[in-house]
């Protein structure tokens, strides 16, 4: 009864983890909801909107590596909750330095809570979740895109300052939950000893060549999707002449097919033996109707009707997001890396990722300018190449050698216990 009770606790730890998840994707796509009031009242062009939208991730990149490293010696708890601490104050900063300045540099601060989250994930849900990790990542996913529904249905229905300050509020909320009701562990596990130096730990996961193709892959995939749902309202608005119900409906669209597809994802792929093939199918055909877009609604100015068009996107959102929480829950069946090493290699892969998701789009916004065609063409590309890294990394399916090799070892070590 008691391990029962201490099982089912893993619920309310993945509540507080996508209620994080939930606020801090609120926060980044109020940028993207307010768009049309923030860029005047800023003085910035579409580059100075991907910088500013796309603050957040530059923070993973210098904080991910140290966060995960230290979550991998002390647990994750203090580390996560010293990230929302200063993602709290960059919160009120944003609310009240309304220029661009002060915007990017609450940005970045707010980038802190997400950040350390994301590198302390994979340890956090691999100790409570096991080998339903996935699972448990699908439904952080999902959450990132009902913050991104809630950020284009409500941010826009306040004024700026309005909208700023009750996130702000919303987030110290959810930062004293996670202060009270976050464990490490369940009930009679413990972490395994911090023997060994920090740099002990992030080497171990930088010279695992694995650990690097999927944080690219990551980092591919998430420029595209984030920078390409970030511009969705503002092109159909200034491109086709969308008003901003139709152009957010659409936008929510995606957001909304996002969730089904980090819940449908991982089940699908629970169920299948081998992984590689269907996350290269998800990927592209992600990509085509990422292209679908660009090259009909856009270039050809072939809109549809908004209820069609915003099937059409629910089901590039669902397609889109299908291979994220599966590739991120990777390193937990790498046998180099496993939970002992996973805050490591989750700060790995965020920092790395993100900073492919940071320079990406910004360099793209660079190179097309106003041309939102070119922008979202060259954003659909990107997404198609993070295949070739899936197909660069081993089998990691239950069929493939090895994760046959590792039940094995762990029924082998099982053994021993058993029998005294």
């Amino acid at each position: 009864m008691n391990e029962k009770k201490q099982s089912n606790y893993r619920w309310v730890i993945a509540a507080v983890v996508c209620l994080i998840g939930i606020l801090s994707n609120y926060m980044q796509y109020q940028i993207s909801a307010l768009a049309v009031y923030l860029m005047p009242m800023l003085h910035i062009e579409p580059s100075g909107f991907s910088m500013l939208l796309l603050m957040p991730m530059l923070t993973a990149v210098f904080l991910s590596i140290p966060m995960g490293t230290v979550g991998d010696r002390i647990g994750p708890k203090k580390v996560v909750l010293g990230g929302l601490a200063i993602a709290v104050i960059g919160a009120f900063v944003r609310t009240y330095g309304l220029n661009f300045p002060m915007q990017m540099l609450s940005m970045f601060l707010l980038g802190a809570g997400i950040a350390s989250l994301n590198a302390n994930l994979i340890k956090i849900f691999s100790v409570w979740f096991g080998n339903q990790t996935q699972i448990a990542m699908g439904l952080f996913y999902a959450s990132a895109g009902v913050g991104v529904i809630l950020a284009q249905m409500v941010a826009p229905r306040f004024s700026v300052f309005r909208s700023y300050l009750i996130a702000a509020i919303a987030l110290t909320i959810a930062s004293v939950l996670w202060a009270v009701l976050i464990r490490d562990t369940p009930k009679g596990v413990s972490l395994p000893p911090a023997t060994e130096s920090p740099m002990k730990y992030i080497n171990v996961a930088a010279r695992s060549r694995n650990v690097w193709l999927i944080a690219l892959c990551y980092g591919f995939s998430m420029a595209a999707s984030t920078a390409f749902a970030g511009f969705i309202p503002q092109t159909l608005i200034n491109n086709n002449g969308f008003d901003k119900t139709s152009a957010g409906l659409v936008a929510s669209a995606a957001a909304l097919g996002s969730i089904a597809g980090s819940l449908i994802g991982p089940t699908i792929s629970s169920r299948l033996s081998k992984w590689k093939t269907y996350l290269v199918c998800t990927i592209l055909v992600g990509a085509l109707l990422m292209t679908y877009f660009w090259a009909v609604v856009l270039m050809l100015k072939k809109a549809p009707a908004v209820g069609v068009l915003v099937c059409i996107m629910f089901i590039s959102g669902t397609f889109g997001a299908m291979n994220g929480p599966i590739v991120q829950a990777m390193p937990y069946a790498l046998p180099e890396i496993r939970g002992k090493y996973a805050g490591s290699a989750g700060g790995l892969i965020s920092s790395v990722g993100l900073l492919c998701a940071y320079i990406i789009p910004v360099v793209i916004s660079q190179i097309s300018g106003k041309n939102y065609v070119l922008n979202l063409g060259l954003e659909s590309l990107i997404f198609l190449l993070s295949a070739l890294f899936v197909i660069l990394i081993p089998e990691l399916g239950p069929a493939g050698k090895i994760a046959q090799q590792i039940a094995k070892e762990d029924k082998e070590a099982a053994q021993p216990a058993k029998e005294a």
